[in-house]
């Protein structure tokens, strides 16, 4: 069959093109195609799946490519054309995506998203990281189907636990990590399956696919007959899968997953203390005080679970035959609890204890005791109660639902960690779920109860996003709509999930209240709650006329004793509650979680952390209903926030064989599934829509009124645009704020058209892009061409150019010659300073120096001067302070004077005394500079005054003290004219060889606007 021509399709590729439509001509039409092996038929953008039992060749890489290539509607129906744009708007739109596979169990869910998984993986980037991370995501599916698929009465693979799986992708559409979301893994199969039915795959796959070695250091054996967990189903092989090869395709998946070879083996571990474990018996015995109690009849496998599990024989024996328990201090006793009582195993100590307890790595008895007995604390001091047979059975039930449940929660933690983006940031994340199916066996309890509400509201998101939501936008838009009716399974929903009156609340309530708990006690309840609901009938046990409640208006005569019958939207499920509390308390006793966390086994403690001695805080968990409850409305939530596809699986006959097309159990689907109603909403209803302004961002390219920028309101460009489109406008309808598309097959061309103008205008930018790089290449050879003409021209003065640069050459050489020998000769010269320097060089006085060369009279000059200063400092080294104060007064004079005054060098030679006739020891001199407060004298001396009237000189005394100026008479010493130093405002000496000074003194005014006269003192001395 050619699968890729619509030519060669049978019926209605497209339910919406039925014509009439009814339910009738709509499963003739799947029948139809289904003989044909056409098993997917579209209903709008929704597929609908049915399961052909056997292999199509409808899956390969060819078809992948196909369909990320070319549009869904242009192509067969299948399943990859719904990965396909999904993958595609996720790329394109970067929107969220997510794909919802359903239906009941039985109808291909698992294998559907199997496949639409494989696209993703086929169709994205072949880069190394991304083919790493792909096989990841690829093998995390075969790893928890060999831990969470069973075979049931419906289904050879079910899948016993929900998943929801996100990938994250980065802008170029290739899958960078992803999370797995699991939902309650269907643990009492551990334990129990019913008549028909086997337990989880790993436990097969790992007793027939298993080497000797492997199975001798798990203390297994290869025959399934010696387990008690795999003996009650009586069925070991099926034929649609071959347990030992998957063992295999297991072991590679944790290879991929990254598990190393010891996580491996710990797992394994694990598994194979649960099968042993579950071929523990237990013996009734009476103890002396009266007391029921129990012993273990086969310890060997007990030992075993110790030495795989890394703990000893007694810590694990004690835990499942004796309890501890909490009694207050006034708590009164009706009979003796025993103390610290522990029924020792018997001498005859068999295989089966000691191979449990190796597996665990536990003591056999503390195994043993926790099985058989129980502990009582009062007042601070423990006590240990023997446990019956019943139950010391029905703990060790506990610890191996325990230990498989946690261990497939590690798993998936595991693979997480496997799998996660390794970056942060925001991306892309394409989701794809994958739940168990609505189940209806003979006998349903707790776990048929929590996968029906599961699936009751999953159907309540499809019907109302694809019926309830998609009319009432059209009533909201203004859209002219014939409502169609469909059932609306909200009552159910909140008939089970609703707060203090609905199913879970009232089963919690049973659980959480003290005291003896009690099935019975919860059915009353229920049907108390339930008594006006017609949706739900309940009957209690029939053995008291007390606990017979039904339901008004109810027919008990077809619903059994302690039963209740709920109404779900794929018919009447009748639930038995006996383990209904037990199941939903899910409390595994703090004597088995100890011996556990005492373990060796690496994973236990990780397993087991509320066995820890030093955890303080022993909070209740939240039931099973209530977990169950919180994680499907986070589902709910996280699929509501994206543009969900859906994949509607049809399971064709209870037999599981191809070819059988049973009609009324297909009629029953599609009448729960609303699958008329859907195609009614999709051919009269509207495909796609988007608000005015997206819808002209996305597709203004279209036309040449909206491209590059529409200025105008978004509906009048939106008009300009679809006018422009060769799409009839029949097509479109326009709502208040958002434009409606009609049929799939019109957005796919709006898709086409507006990837064909992005090709042109890519080709556009690709045009001036080559023109531009043309351009410089013509630029790049018009410069080559002036290089290569200019070269004759330098061919032709390379020969004057050969001669000038041998000229420059010599002439370098030269230099260079020369400036050796001229360095030769300033050593030489530097030499020769050293040794013709006279040994009283080291005088500042002394002026003598060595001649030198004329070009090295500059260098000499500088060496001179250096080497003046260094024998100045060296003589100043050698003064004492005297002779620095005279030093000082001597540079002074210099930098007064110096080249100022031409009796200056005269002048270097004689020490400044300042009292050159000693006036500070004339008696007479003191008494007056007392009075004059003139104690400090700068300078004296008998000095020539010129006189105002004849100009002759007159020889007087001059004083010049610190805070005045003196004129005195040299033999009397008597005070002539004293000038403050204030007064003084300047001295003037002339240049010349004479010895003339003048102070200038202010005078005083005369009057206010006239200014000083200056007071003349010619002197000589």
């Amino acid at each position: 069959m050619d699968v890729l021509s619509l030519d060669q399709e049978v019926g209605a590729w497209d339910s919406v093109l039925l014509d009439p439509l009814t339910e009738d001509s709509f499963i003739a039409n799947l029948h139809q195609r289904f003989k044909r092996d056409h098993i997917y038929t579209y209903i709008g953008d929704v597929v609908v799946s049915v399961n052909p039992y056997k292999k199509l060749a409808l899956y390969s890489g060819e078809l992948v490519k196909a369909y990320r290539c070319r549009g869904p509607y242009q192509l067969p129906p299948h399943i990859y054309a719904i990965a396909g744009s999904a993958y595609r708007f996720l790329r394109d739109r970067n929107e969220d995506q997510c794909i919802v596979v359903s239906g009941e169990s039985g109808a291909g869910k698992t294998e559907a998203a199997r496949i639409v998984l494989q696209f993703v993986a086929l169709a994205s980037g072949q880069s190394r990281e991304v083919m790493i991370m792909k096989e990841r995501l690829v093998q995390a599916g075969p790893l928890l189907e060999a831990f969470g698929n069973a075979k049931t009465y419906r289904n050879d693979n079910s899948s016993r636990f929900g998943k929801y799986l996100d990938i994250e992708f980065d802008y170029k559409g290739d899958p960078l990590g992803g999370t797995i979301t699991n939902y309650l893994l269907e643990k009492s199969r551990v334990t129990c399956q019913a008549q028909g039915e086997r337990n989880f795959h790993i436990f097969y796959q790992l007793l027939t696919g298993a080497d000797i070695q492997l199975l001798k250091s798990l203390k297994l054996q290869r025959n399934l007959d010696n387990y008690a967990f795999l003996r009650s189903s009586r069925i070991h092989s099926l034929e649609n899968l071959d347990d030992k090869q998957d063992f295999q395709v297991t072991r590679r998946a944790l290879e991929t997953l990254g598990f190393s070879q010891e996580d491996a083996v710990n797992v394994f571990k694990i598994v194979a203390s649960v099968l042993k474990l579950g071929n523990i018996g237990f013996i009734p015995t009476n103890n002396i005080d009266g007391t029921e109690g129990c012993t273990i009849n086969n310890d060997y496998e007990v030992f075993d679970v110790c030495q795989l599990l890394g703990t000893e024989f007694s810590a694990l024996g004690s835990s499942l035959t004796q309890r501890t328990i909490t009694v207050c201090a006034t708590k009164c006793c009706s009979s003796p609890v025993p103390q610290q009582r522990f029924n020792s195993p018997s001498k005859n100590v068999t295989r089966e204890l000691y191979d449990v307890c190796e597996l665990v790595g536990s003591d056999q008895a503390t195994l043993q005791g926790a099985m058989t007995s129980r502990t009582l604390e009062e007042s601070q001091d423990f006590v240990t109660a023997d446990l019956s047979a019943s139950e010391a059975t029905y703990a060790r039930d506990s610890l191996c639902k325990a230990l498989y449940s946690r261990l497939f929660t590690w798993l998936v933690n595991k693979i997480n960690e496997s799998t996660k983006v390794k970056h942060y940031g925001k991306r892309k994340v394409l989701g794809i779920l994958d739940v168990y199916g609505f189940e209806m066996f003979e006998r349903n309890g707790f776990e048929q109860f929590i996968i029906n509400f599961c699936n009751e509201k999953l159907h309540q998101v499809v019907m109302e996003t694809t019926l309830k939501e998609e009319q009432e936008e059209y009533v909201h838009e203004g859209i002219e709509w014939t409502p169609i009716e469909f059932f609306n399974n909200s009552v159910i929903c909140e008939l089970i999930e609703k707060n203090n009156h609905g199913i879970l609340s009232m089963l919690d309530e049973e659980c959480l209240k003290s005291g003896v708990l009690s099935d019975e006690v919860f059915l009353r309840k229920l049907a108390q709650c339930c008594a006006d609901n017609s949706h739900c009938e309940v009957k209690g046990t029939a053995v008291s006329h007390r606990n017979f409640v039904t339901t008004p208006g109810a027919s008990d005569n077809s619903l059994p004793p302690n039963c209740f019958r709920l109404r779900h939207y794929a018919g009447t499920v009748t639930y038995n509650v006996c383990g209904f509390v037990d199941k939903n308390n899910d409390i595994l006793h703090r004597d088995l979680s100890l011996a556990m966390y005492r373990c060796e086994h690496p994973l236990l403690k990780t397993l087991f952390p509320e066995g820890n001695p030093k955890r303080s805080s022993l909070k209740r968990p939240a039931t099973t209903g209530t977990q169950f409850k919180i994680s499907i409305s986070a589902l709910i939530r996280n699929l509501s926030c994206k543009h969900p596809h859906y994949v509607r699986c049809i399971k064709p006959n209870e037999l599981k064989q191809p070819r059988i097309f049973e009609m009324a159990l297909v009629q029953h689907q599609v009448r729960y599934l609303g699958l008329i109603e859907t195609v009614r909403v999709r051919r009269s209803g509207f495909c796609y829509r988007l608000p005015y302004q997206q819808f002209l961002s996305r597709y203004k390219m279209l036309s040449l009124h909206t491209w590059p920028n529409w200025q105008g309101p978004p509906v009048e460009g939106v008009s300009y645009l679809i006018r422009d489109l060769p799409i009839p406008s029949g097509e479109f309808a326009f709502g208040r704020t958002k434009v409606f598309v009609r049929s799939p097959r019109t957005v796919f061309e709006l898709e086409e058209f507006r990837r064909e103008r992005l090709e042109d205008l890519a080709v556009l930018l690709q045009k001036i892009w080559r023109g531009h790089r043309q351009r410089k290449e013509f630029l790049l050879k018009k410069n080559s061409q002036v290089v290569i003409a200019s070269a004759w021209r330098s061919w032709r003065a390379r020969e004057e150019y050969r001669i000038l640069r041998h000229r420059k050459q010599v002439e370098w050489a030269v230099n260079i010659i020369q400036q050796h020998y001229i360095h030769w000769k300033r050593w030489q010269f530097l030499l020769r300073l050293a040794r013709q320097l006279p040994p009283e060089s080291e005088s500042p006085v002394n002026r003598e120096w060595p001649s030198c060369h004329r070009r090295l009279t500059e260098t000499s000059i500088i060496l001179r001067r250096i080497h003046h200063k260094w024998r100045c400092h060296k003589y100043r080294l050698k003064f004492d302070q005297t002779a620095r104060n005279r030093m000082r007064e001597k540079v002074t004079a210099s930098i007064i004077f110096k080249e100022r005054k031409a009796s200056y060098p005269r002048s270097v030679s004689h020490p400044f005394l300042g009292d050159y006739v000693r006036l500070r020891q004339n008696v007479q001199w003191k008494k007056a500079c007392v009075e004059t407060n003139d104690q400090y004298v700068v300078f004296a001396d008998i000095i020539n005054k010129i006189t105002r009237s004849s100009g002759k000189f007159v020889p007087i005394l001059f004083v010049l003290s610190t805070s005045s100026m003196l004129i005195l008479d040299q033999r009397t010493l008597q005070i002539k004219y004293r000038v403050p130093a204030a007064e003084i405002y300047r001295l003037s000496l002339s240049p010349y060889l004479d010895d003339v000074a003048v102070f200038h003194v202010r005078a005083p005014q005369l009057r206010g606007d006239e200014p000083p006269e200056h007071s003349w003192l010619p002197v000589s001395e």
